[in-house]
């Protein structure tokens, strides 16, 4: 059974990014540009490093409106050159 994602959310909802990406002073800045031009506001990411520092994971929270602004800010933050994943 697949389920699809705008079928399991209610819009407008809180919506959670984890970005995954190198270890660079920049890239949370590039996570947070991105998330403004879809979603602007006034954000706190939080950041997390890994175990051995070499990967940051950054998590963003938005006020999502509708699935293709989901779907457009996995699609350009995964294409941030830093960025590893996106979940």
């Amino acid at each position: 059974m697949k389920t699809k994602l705008n079928e399991l959310l209610e819009f407008p909802c809180s919506f959670t990014y984890k970005v995954m990406g190198t270890a660079r002073p920049e890239l949370v800045d590039q996570v947070v540009e991105v998330v403004q031009r879809h979603a602007p506001g006034d954000y706190t990411p939080q950041v997390k490093p890994s175990s051995k520092g070499n990967y940051h994971a950054v998590s963003i929270t938005i006020t999502a409106t509708h699935i293709e602004q989901v779907e457009a800010l996995y699609e350009e933050l995964g294409n941030i050159e830093l960025v590893r994943m996106v979940l």
